[in-house]
C-alpha cells in the first residue's frame, strides 16, 4: 500500500485538469457544429492522461538523470530523487504508460478517422507517436529540449494547437482554421503555467545548467512575456467568439479575467521565486476553469 502511495505522488494527478482542458474544449466546439462522438471523447480524455503521466514521470526520471532534483529544488519533492522509487521500477513504468498512450491512442485514431483516408490515418499516427516522444525528451536523455529553451513551444503546439484542433478533427473530420484562436488561448495559458514553474525554479535550474527561456531572458523579461501569455489568452477567445456569434453564453470564458488578474497581480508583486509555488495551482485551475466555462457556453447555445 505504501508503494502505491508513492507511485500516485509519482503520477502527479493534479496536473490532470490542465492537460484534459484542451481535449474538453475541442470536443465540445465539436459539439457546438453538431457533431460529438461520445467514444472519441473518452478516448480522448484517456489518451491526455495517459499522456500527461507519461510525461510527468518521463520529468521525474530525466530530471534525476541531470541531476536537476536535488536538495536545493523547490516545489514537490520528486519520486526517484528522493529513493520512494528507484530508476529501473520508473523506467519499467515509463514503458507501461508509453503502451497505454499507443493503445488509447490508437483507438482514439480509429474511432475517429471514419473515412477510408490512409494518409489521414498515417498523419495523426505520426502525430500521436511524435506526443509520447515529447512528453519523454523533454527532459530525458542526452540533449533534452527543455534544457534549452524550447519547452514552451512543445506545450503550446501539443496542449494547445493540436490538443484542441485535433480533438476537434476526430469527432468532425473537419479543420477549420478559426479554431487556433480558442486553441492558441489553451496553448498560451498551458505555455504560462511552464513559465511560472520555470520563474519558481531559476535558482536551481540556472546551478543545474537547466537553460529555460526563463534562465536565458530573466525573471523581469519572464514576468512581461507571462502577461503576454495571459492577456492573449482571453483576446484570442474573444475574436473567435465575435467571428462565431450567437449568443452571449459564448462569453461566459470572461468569467476567467477575474482570477487571471489577480494571478498576475501576484507574479508581478512577486520578488522570491520560491513563493510562486501557490500560484502554478491557481493558473492551471483557472486555465481547466477557462476551457469547461467556455465548453458550457458553447453547450448552452445549442
Amino acid at each position: 500500500m505504501e508503494k502505491l502511495k508513492f507511485w500516485i505522488e509519482a503520477f502527479r494527478l493534479r496536473t490532470l485538469p490542465l492537460a484534459l482542458s484542451s481535449a474538453i474544449l475541442g470536443s465540445f466546439l465539436a459539439y457546438a457544429n453538431g457533431q460529438f462522438s461520445p467514444l472519441v471523447f473518452g478516448l480522448a480524455i484517456s489518451t491526455t492522461i495517459f499522456l500527461q503521466i507519461l510525461s510527468n514521470l518521463a520529468n521525474d526520471f530525466g530530471d534525476s538523470q541531470h541531476g536537476t532534483d536535488n536538495a536545493n529544488r523547490v516545489g514537490p519533492e520528486r519520486s526517484v530523487q528522493s529513493g520512494k522509487i528507484s530508476k529501473k521500477e520508473m523506467k519499467r513504468m515509463i514503458v507501461v504508460f508509453i503502451i497505454l498512450s499507443f493503445i488509447s491512442g490508437g483507438l482514439l485514431i480509429f474511432s475517429g478517422i471514419k473515412t477510408a483516408n490512409a494518409g489521414m490515418m498515417i498523419l495523426f499516427f505520426v502525430l500521436g507517436i511524435a506526443s509520447i516522444v515529447a512528453a519523454i525528451k523533454y527532459t530525458v536523455g542526452k540533449n533534452p529540449y527543455g534544457y534549452s529553451g524550447f519547452g514552451d513551444i512543445f506545450v503550446f503546439v501539443f496542449f494547445g494547437l493540436l490538443g484542441v484542433c485535433g480533438t476537434f478533427f476526430l469527432h468532425t473530420n473537419q479543420f477549420e482554421p478559426l479554431l487556433l484562436l480558442p486553441a492558441a488561448s489553451i496553448g498560451f495559458l498551458s505555455a504560462g503555467v511552464l513559465n511560472l514553474n520555470n520563474m519558481r525554479d531559476i535558482k536551481n535550474d540556472t546551478a543545474s545548467g537547466k537553460r529555460t527561456l526563463v534562465v536565458r531572458i530573466g525573471s523581469q523579461n519572464a514576468k512581461v512575456y507571462h502577461a503576454l501569455l495571459i492577456i492573449l489568452s482571453p483576446v484570442l477567445s474573444l475574436i473567435y467568439v465575435i467571428k462565431t456569434w450567437q449568443s452571449v453564453y459564448q462569453l461566459m470564458f470572461l468569467l476567467s479575467i477575474v482570477p487571471l488578474g489577480f494571478h498576475l497581480y501576484e507574479v508581478f508583486k512577486n520578488h522570491v521565486p520560491d513563493k510562486l509555488n501557490n500560484q502554478l495551482k491557481v493558473l492551471a485551475l483557472t486555465t481547466f476553469f477557462f476551457s469547461v466555462s467556455y465548453s458550457l457556453g458553447v453547450f448552452l447555445v445549442k
